[in-house]
């Protein structure tokens, strides 16, 4: 008993001198609180309200979210700041990951293995169909930190069915291997090859890049909302692009 009372006292200490630092760390999951702490500059401020939102992190005037997932949650919050501030926007992308194995009570480590997933920064375009407008506003910004990690999870029979009903319980940052910034819609077009012949269409995009179909149309649609992609015919049932000169 005098274990766990210790424990727990050291815990609401350490949360504390979190909160003295200036990084809130209520209801942050591991992943977005380390990833803050990484990005993070002796002057920022966190958790700053503005205009009914909670900030993430604010250096000078510039805004920045951190957003782990889920881009739709974001939009609305985005669309609003970008009006009237420069928002730079954090999505790691992860490279690899290994995973935790805990018990019900989250307390006891069963097992922990090498995922064999790999991603790769196409990835991105999994959650930018849901914002790939917002990158032609002047005010908007974007980063991916391509990161490895450790996901906690917890065979409870609540997760998916991919994942053999165990739920993600955390996910926790291991490294920051690189970082890639993008500041306009021409940055995106290095995704298109300079060697790929004009015009082309999703199949010959996948066949240059070696990605999936439906990842290349994902490219493509997000680089078509961002003004930096058009299409210029049709050939059979493929649609024809060609990138817009700036």
């Amino acid at each position: 008993m005098i274990l766990v009372v210790e424990a727990e006292a050291e815990e609401s200490l350490e949360k504390e001198q979190k909160k003295v630092a200036g990084i809130g760390v209520q209801n942050e999951r591991s992943l977005h609180a380390a990833l803050k702490q990484w990005y993070a500059q002796p002057a920022d401020q966190f958790e700053v309200p503005l205009n009914g939102y909670f900030i993430d992190l604010v250096r000078g005037g510039q805004l920045v979210e951190i957003q782990t997932r889920n881009f739709s949650a974001i939009r609305q919050k985005l669309e609003v700041l970008v009006q009237e501030h420069p928002v730079h926007l954090l999505h790691p992308v992860t490279l690899e990951k290994w995973v935790l194995q805990v018990d019900t009570t989250g307390t006891k480590i069963k097992s922990r293995r090498k995922s064999p997933f790999r991603g790769s920064l196409t990835d991105i375009f999994e959650e930018l169909v849901r914002i790939p407008e917002l990158i032609k506003h002047e005010n908007f910004t974007m980063e991916f930190p391509m990161i490895r990690e450790e996901e906690v999870r917890c065979r409870d029979g609540k997760g998916s069915k991919h994942r053999k009903r165990e739920s993600i319980k955390d996910r926790k940052l291991l490294e920051v291997v690189s970082s890639h910034r993008f500041t306009s819609a021409a940055d995106f077009l290095c995704f298109i090859p300079e060697y790929l012949p004009r015009p082309f269409s999703n199949k010959t995009l996948s066949a240059a890049l070696a990605l999936p179909l439906y990842r290349c149309r994902q490219i493509t649609y997000c680089l078509r909302k961002m003004g930096a992609l058009e299409v210029v015919g049709k050939q059979r049932n493929e649609l024809l692009f060609d990138t817009i000169s700036a």
